[in-house]
């Protein structure tokens, strides 16, 4: 290699997932252990505390008996972990209740995302309603986009993190070639399907980056053509148990959070001032804004952002935008708060279209390529 190349190489990025250490956390994450990985290392960490204070022999009480304490309950949730979670010594559970006191929007925001579920399977009723469900909400005339999008069931033991127990699927198959309406169709799609199985009693959980493609291309074998197909999301399905690992339970304790309307809402194609959804004719929508506000995404990102526009006659039109750049799971999560828009607005008497509005139209020439403008609703009458 001559100096010039030299002079011009550019260094390379240090980038994580290039690490032994990263590799090791996928082994354990696609092996089913990551799980219990956290108590494992809490246990381990405690007892070389207690090892060192006993070595060195001062404070026993501080450096020995109470890490020693910790480390033995640790190890307790360990090992109850392992038996109920891993070796399945547990009660099997029932069905979940139906939930037909709940209006559209109390269903909306009682969804939580199921990160344990018990070992028994849907019951025969339960799973041709959500199979119906899914031919209803992925038909052709149904769909924004022209690209194929399907779910296919799985009744297997599919590699998926975080999720414990899960062995019932819905897995979300796009066009190998990528179809941006097609991805925000299947967030869409199945949040309708996701919505009717709560109704039903059935938790869910969405799953996108924590599944192991190569499990679910085993269990779908002949249903799916690589050259074809891409796996776009996977949804667990089945009945809420209250067992769950500790690192699980922390992780759904941060998830718990949402960004306040006024980081979602806006009334400028720029996504800079926030819209009053207390003034007429917003109003009318009601909790329709907390329904999108608590929307599930990836990695609990929150990145779609929508704006509102009042025309002279009083007909209302929610422009979407995507806040990332992300081409599949930012995507999805708009399908998600697509679904959750026309849901709320339809309990709240309104009803509407989507199509996409030229940026024209939209006052948005000129602005900045983020947020990235999707589609639009448009109410179909002017809103009271």
């Amino acid at each position: 290699m001559n100096d010039t190349q030299t002079a011009t190489r550019t260094p390379r990025k240090f980038d994580i997932q290039d690490t032994a250490l990263w590799r090791f956390k996928t082994r354990l994450q696609f092996t089913g252990w990551l799980q219990t990985a956290a108590n494992s290392v809490i246990v381990l960490v405690l007892l070389v505390i207690a090892g060192i204070g006993w070595l060195v022999g001062a404070a026993p009480v501080v450096l020995v008996g109470i890490p020693l304490s910790l480390a033995t309950v640790a190890a307790l949730i360990l090992i109850f972990d392992l038996a109920t979670l891993k070796a399945g010594i547990r009660p099997k559970g029932r069905p979940g209740r139906p939930r037909d006191d709940l209006d559209a929007w109390d269903l909306m925001r009682s969804r939580r995302s199921c990160r344990s579920f018990l070992p028994i399977n849907l019951t025969p009723e339960h799973h041709s309603k959500l199979m119906a469900s899914v031919t209803e909400h992925s038909a052709p005339e149904r769909l924004l986009g022209i690209g194929a999008v399907r779910f296919e069931y799985i009744a297997a033991p599919l590699t998926v993190w975080p999720v414990v127990g899960a062995h019932e699927f819905l897995v979300a198959i796009g066009p190998r070639k990528y179809d941006r309406d097609a991805v925000v169709d299947v967030g869409r799609s199945l949040q309708h399907v996701v919505l009717d199985a709560t109704r039903l009693g059935i938790a869910t959980c969405w799953i996108g980056p924590g599944a192991d493609h190569a499990s679910i291309l085993s269990a779908l074998g002949d249903r799916i053509d690589p050259e074809r197909d891409h796996i776009i999301c996977v949804c667990a399905v089945g009945y809420r148990s209250r067992l769950k690992p500790l690192i699980v339970r922390f992780m759904q304790g941060s998830q718990h959070r949402r960004r306040p309307l006024e980081q979602l809402f806006f009334s400028d194609p720029s996504c800079e001032t926030p819209l009053d959804v207390d003034a007429h004719p917003f109003d009318a929508f009601g909790r329709t804004y907390e329904a999108c506000q608590w929307s599930p995404s990836s990695f609990n990102g929150q990145t779609t952002r929508a704006v509102g526009v009042a025309d002279a006659a009083g007909k209302v039109r929610v422009d979407f935008f995507a806040a990332t750049p992300s081409r599949y799971y930012a995507a999805v999560a708009l399908g998600i708060w697509l679904a959750n828009w026309e849901y709320g607005a339809k309990a709240a008497g309104v009803t509407g279209t989507f199509g996409v509005v030229d940026a024209g139209a939209r006052d948005a020439v000129g602005a900045p390529e983020l947020p990235r403008y999707y589609t639009s609703w448009t109410s179909d009458a002017p809103v009271s």
